[in-house]
């Protein structure tokens, strides 16, 4: 790809043709990913050290830890950002191919649709995000996880581990669930933006 396309690839991702496109990528770009970045390893990176079962023993402690996080939140909203910016990278990606100017893609019918359609798989990719955290983390972190042995030792045996930091992380998963529906918010308003434009509603950038 010629650097002409990377320059305009690279314009289409941090400059959206909306005015509350570009809003949500200032505030995905800087705020939510400093947030997961900066604070998140803040709070979640020495939480497997410090995460501790009765009797404590290393062997225990990663049994039950591997248990009580199957995945680390950190990598899920990880992954969460990147797939998130798929479809709006997809589009810019066409355009920047295509030599499609952002000023002209909310003037054409199929290139606002195929932008509206971006936007909208955006939202749908939050949404299954937010129903998957809720099925991994819940709303709230409790001090006391209790810890099945039963696959560890054979038998039946229900063991009581300390969650390091629970009441920290409580409010970062209610932060993180935060950023979401304004995200998804701000992907809806982006679309009745777009819907209000091609109406005549708002006049053109």
């Amino acid at each position: 790809m010629s650097p002409n396309y990377m320059r305009s690839f690279s314009e289409g991702c941090l400059r959206p043709p909306t005015v509350i496109g570009q809003f949500h990528t200032l505030f995905f770009g800087s705020v939510r990913m400093f947030f997961l970045g900066v604070l998140g390893f803040a709070v979640y990176g020495n939480e497997a050290l410090h995460f501790s079962c009765d009797p404590d023993k290393r062997e225990v402690n990663l049994f039950c830890y591997n248990q009580f996080r199957p995945i680390t939140p950190q990598v899920f909203w990880a992954l969460q950002l990147v797939i998130v910016l798929v479809p709006g990278a997809f589009f810019h990606l066409y355009a920047a191919c295509k030599s499609i100017k952002q000023e002209d893609i909310l003037q054409k019918s199929f290139y606002s649709s195929f932008y509206v359609f971006s936007v909208f798989l955006r939202v749908i990719l939050e949404a299954v995000a937010f129903w998957l955290q809720i099925q991994l983390f819940g709303f709230k972190v409790n001090a006391i996880y209790m810890c099945d042995m039963g696959a560890f030792e054979k038998k039946f045996n229900i063991t009581r581990c300390m969650v390091p930091e629970h009441f920290e992380k409580t409010i970062f998963l209610i932060a993180m669930y935060t950023f979401t529906v304004i995200t998804v918010v701000l992907c809806v308003a982006e679309i009745f933006e777009i819907s209000c434009r091609r109406l005549g509603f708002l006049k053109a950038q």
